[in-house]
Order: structure tokens, then sequence, then C-alpha cells
């Protein structure tokens, strides 16, 4: 099956890894894709050698001065171009990432689906790049800003959503004038391939310069290229607060830009007014969907003491009838983890949260035997724990859920759901407004997105996606965003015959 669908998205080649458009070379090792839904072997690529990135950078370089010049409602038209053509391949790039990244295939194709929604987006900003005019003190002046392409965008994505954030980034980078250099996860180099061959057709039917999209595939060296190169003005990453703190430093360095999106430890409070059915409807899928491996994903329920029991009975009952196995099959709920270091932290995770006074109610475990090769797959568990335990600190990449109970008000629930150094996304459940509004308020959540009514998993397109603290500030998608990928300027037209000084001051000259 993989095999017919590699072909569909024009992936025949063994030699590819690194492209500056439709030319594609790498001289580089090899890293071979095994899929997590069974273990099997699917295909290698050429990473990028340093000799390879160069000519990378340089081509890049030169496409963007022409690319620049471009009116945006024409990079625009390209934009919507590329999200037909993705509407085109859904079925078989969504395959294609369930497959290499182990996700359900719902999800897959919801991936895909958010891609062509970015397109969307974007193809309408691309007439909305706005300035404003600014009223002058200094009579017959007009003075606005602007704003104008930064140059090239490298752009660093995780393995959880191998194509959707790369067009988040490059779909806005685009009809903003921009150039972008892509470095995906070495855990799922093949997306990364078939996007790159789908936005090369489209622009080489429409005469786009060479460089305007590039990849580059390897492991953490690859990305150290870009994080140190003065050429690239943001970076744009995505990944683990590790390595996000690695790639702010070596950025800063350089007194470039960073945007980025880390670590989550995300919660939904639970009040005594909550839905109780929509509560575990939205617990259960932000819990187990993507195998827990969003940074979105659930990690605790803070649970109000007088329905504390009624919730986790609920909870318990729903994980009974989660079905888990193959992706590809739409009867399963939960897929695999991506590969088996992930599968160790699991266990390593589960081991310490009962070593912390943790007690177990649905037990964890690894999945084998028919129908779950590959050594990949794991129960969802849910644990009763407290806030301030080590384990529940962090954040694990996994399905567990940690039961969190609070008494009191709503402020003492909204304590515990900041008491953590990440600030992604958090929700309440509750049919109070009063509740509800303070949640939103100054003094509720400190996370970037902040739910009333719905999960903390899963966001729209025309929103800013990002979080505070450790999750690394960073906005992408819907608003605003765009203004990350220009540089500002004001500009002042003085359109009389005399020059007037700041402060009075003249000159008789």
């Amino acid at each position: 099956m993989i095999q017919d669908v590699l072909k569909q998205l024009g992936i025949e080649d063994k030699n590819l890894g690194t492209s500056t458009g439709s030319n594609w070379f790498g001289s580089g090792e090899e890293i071979s894709s095994f899929s997590p839904v069974n273990g099997e072997y699917i295909a290698s690529v050429n990473t990028t050698t340093q000799e390879d990135y160069n000519k990378v950078i340089s081509t890049a370089e030169k496409a963007f001065k022409e690319w620049r010049m471009v009116p945006a409602p024409k990079r625009g038209e390209i934009v919507r171009q590329f999200g037909n053509r993705l509407r085109e391949l859904k079925e078989p790039l969504g395959k294609l990432v369930s497959y290499e990244m182990g996700k359900s295939l719902q999800e897959g194709y919801g991936e895909v689906q958010e891609m062509i929604d970015i397109c969307d987006f974007a193809v309408g900003l691309s007439r909305q790049l706005y300035g404003f005019t600014i009223h002058s003190e200094r009579p017959g002046h007009r003075m606005y800003d602007q704003y104008h392409p930064l140059g090239i965008v490298g752009i660093i994505s995780a393995f959880n959503f191998p194509v959707a954030v790369w067009s988040w980034n490059t779909a806005l980078a685009w009809v903003c004038g921009d150039v972008c250099i892509w470095k995906p996860s070495e855990k799922v180099p093949l997306c990364s391939i078939a996007c790159q061959k789908i936005i090369a057709d489209i622009f080489k039917e429409n005469n786009v310069p060479e460089g305007v999209s590039c990849l580059i595939n390897g492991d953490y060296r690859v990305g150290e290229f870009m994080s140190m190169d003065n050429r690239i003005p943001l970076i744009s990453a995505t990944g683990s607060t590790r390595m996000g703190k690695i790639v702010a430093a070596k950025v800063a360095e350089r007194l470039g830009r960073s945007l980025l999106e880390l670590g989550g430890n995300n919660a939904i409070i639970v009040t005594p007014d909550a839905d109780i059915k929509m509560t575990v409807i939205g617990a259960v899928f932000g819990a187990v969907g993507t195998c827990g491996q969003r940074c979105t994903s659930t990690r605790r329920l803070i649970i109000h003491d007088s329905i504390y029991d009624k919730v986790k009975d609920a909870l318990v009952a729903a994980y009974g009838q989660l079905k888990i196995g193959n992706p590809l099959d739409e009867k399963n709920h939960v897929g695999p983890l991506i590969d088996h270091d992930a599968v160790k932290m699991y266990n390593e995770a589960l081991e310490k949260a009962k070593s912390e006074g943790g007690n177990i109610l649905v037990e964890g475990g690894i999945l084998d035997g028919d129908g779950y090769e590959g050594g990949c797959y794991v129960k969802p568990a849910i644990v009763e724990a407290k806030n301030e335990f080590e384990i529940v600190q962090h954040e694990t990449f996994a399905p567990i859920l940690y039961l969190i109970k609070y008494s009191g008000d709503v402020e003492n629930a909204i304590e515990l759901q900041n008491g953590v150094v990440q600030g992604l996304s958090s929700a309440i459940m509750t049919s109070n407004l009063r509740e509800a509004e303070k949640f939103l308020s100054q003094a509720g959540s400190d996370c970037g997105i902040a739910n009333v009514n719905i999960g903390t998993s899963g966001a729209e397109i025309g929103g800013a996606f990002g979080g505070e603290k450790e999750t690394g500030g960073g906005r992408e998608s819907g608003s605003d965003a765009w203004k990350i990928y220009m540089r500002r300027q004001t500009n002042t037209i003085n359109y009389t015959t005399e020059l007037h000084l700041a402060h009075g001051i003249k000159f008789d000259i």
C-alpha cells in the first residue's frame, strides 16, 4: 500500500533529501524511515552536508531578490494553487502522514486539511499586509509604517505534525515575500519530500525561481547550520523546550529572530458546574489523540473535589472503550508512539509517577502480538497525582493523563493550572459565567491559548497559535502572526519647501 501512496506523491527515487525546488541532491549519509505502525522500512534519504547547505543558501538568496518583487496578491495566487493541489492529493498525503508518523488516518487527513486552510487564509492575507498612517506633528508631512519581507525564513519542525507546521510558516512567509528553508524531523523525512515535490511542481508551472522553497534533511547538526547562519534572519523552531533553548541561544548570539513553539503541559479545569459528558469527550480526545504526542495534548485534569469521583469513574469507563491499533484502520482511536525511545520515556514516566506516590487508575503497558507489530503500541494510562510531583511538572510526550483534585474556588484551580513552567494551551469546563470570565481575565490562565467548554487539543487557523513561559512565546498561523515574517519600517514624507528640524533647532544656511 505505502509504495502506491509514495508513487502517487511522486516519490520514486531513493537519492532525495536536499532540494532547492525541482533540483534534488544530497551527498550526506543516509537516514532511513521506519513506520511505527508495523516497524517496516519505508525508504532512505540523503542528509545535507555543509557543502550542500551552502548551495541551498546561495540559491535561496538569489531567489529572494526576485520573489520579493512579485506583487503580494500574485504570490497569493501561487499559494492558492498550492492549496488546490493539496486538495487533490489529500488522501495519499494524509495516508503517508499516518503511516510514517503513526497518528490515526482521520488525524492524517485533518493535518493536510490544516495545510489547505492556511493556504486559504494566506491568499486573503496577500491583499491585507496592512501598515498604518500616522499623524505627524510637523506641518506638511505624512508619516506611515509599512512591512517588507525579511529574506530567508528557516523552519525547524517536529515529528508529531510532519506537514502542517511547515505550511503554517511557509504559506504566510511566501505571501509576505520571503523564501523558506525547511529542516523537518529526521524521524519523518518522506513527508517533507512529498510536500517539496508538490510545491516544486506548482512553482515550475508558474516560473517561480528556484530556491523559494528549499528542503534540507538531517539531525540536529543540520539545524545548527541554520541557527548560526547570519544569512537567515528568522528561525521558526517547533519541538522540545530543551531544543528551543539551544536554538534561541544560538540565534540570539547573532541578534537574529526566533519564533519558538515548544513544550506544553496543558490542563483542563473541571468545576462543579461542568457538563460531565462534554468534559469526558474533551479530556479523552486531548489525552489520547495522536497517542498523546501533541504539544496541546491534555496532560492534567484539575477536578473539583465535589465531582471528582463522578468524573474519575466516567473517564475510566471511557478509557475502557478505546481501540488501539493500526492507525490506518479508522475504527481505531489510538495508534503507536513514534519510536522505541518514546516507549522507553513513557515507561519511565509511569514508574516515576508511582515512585512519587501516584495512584494508577488505568494501567499502562506495552502491547505486543498480532496487530501490534513494531513494538511502539502502548496503553493510554490515567494516574491520580499531585501537581507538585516532579513528573507532573514535566511534559511527557505520551498518553498519560494526571488527575489532580482541587477544593474551594476556581482561583485555586487556576493557580494549580498555572503552576508549571510551560504555558501553551488551557481549558475550563463550566456553565458558570463568572468562573469562565475569571479564567480568561488578567488573573486567569497564563497560557497563549485559553478555552471555555472545549479541550486543550487543536486550534483554528484563524487564531494565533502559541504559548508563553517555556513554550517560547512564538505565534504562528492566524490573526497578525504574519508580522513576524516581515521587517517594519516607518516612513516620513515632507511635501513642503521647508525642512522642519526637531525641537525648534534652526540652521541659517
